[in-house]
């Protein structure tokens, strides 16, 4: 059997609470799609005891994003503290570092330092993708979802990298 693909999620805010509720709500999607079972290691947040109205028990906890983003148990570390510097910067570095992918929805991050990431994930043999979430846990349009899933069953790979240069 294929091994899970395990995940590191920095920042726990509206975004990062709602890619952990997602991950969790659509598990079977999820490993249907992917091929294997995704599974979420790890966390970190600058407040480890918030109100986010999840439970993150069920992780490690990291207090540094760094930490988080170097741990042997993770696949893919997932950036979404915000922030084009600091430690949305450091984390993301030292992942690409640690021969971890990179998903990160901070547009700051990439928009100040995205060619940077892409060069040294390139270098490393990993990849730095750039997530956009709209209103987490709110499916998109019905419209929407139909064009994309007729789209992409005429031509799967009809997409772009994340810094918008066509694959």
């Amino acid at each position: 059997m294929t091994p899970s693909l395990r995940l590191g999620i920095a920042g726990l805010g509206t975004v990062g609470a709602g890619v952990v509720r997602i991950v969790r709500q659509k598990a079977d999607l999820l490993a249907t799609r992917a091929g294997r079972s995704i599974e979420i290691v790890a966390v970190s947040a600058r407040n480890r005891d918030k109100d986010r109205g999840i439970s993150i028990s069920d992780y490690a906890w990291e207090d540094d994003p760094v930490a988080l983003a170097q741990r042997d148990d993770i696949d893919v570390f997932v950036e979404v503290m915000g922030g084009s510097d600091g430690p949305a910067k450091a984390a993301t570095e030292a992942a690409l570092n640690a021969g971890k992918d990179v998903v990160t929805a901070n547009k700051a991050l990439l928009a100040l330092h995205g060619q940077n990431l892409a060069e040294q994930a390139e270098a490393a043999g990993r990849h730095i993708t750039h997530m956009e979430v709209g209103q987490p846990g709110t499916a998109a349009p019905a419209g929407a979802r139909a064009a994309l899933a007729q789209q992409m069953d005429g031509d799967p790979m009809g997409y772009t990298v994340a810094l918008g240069v066509p694959a």
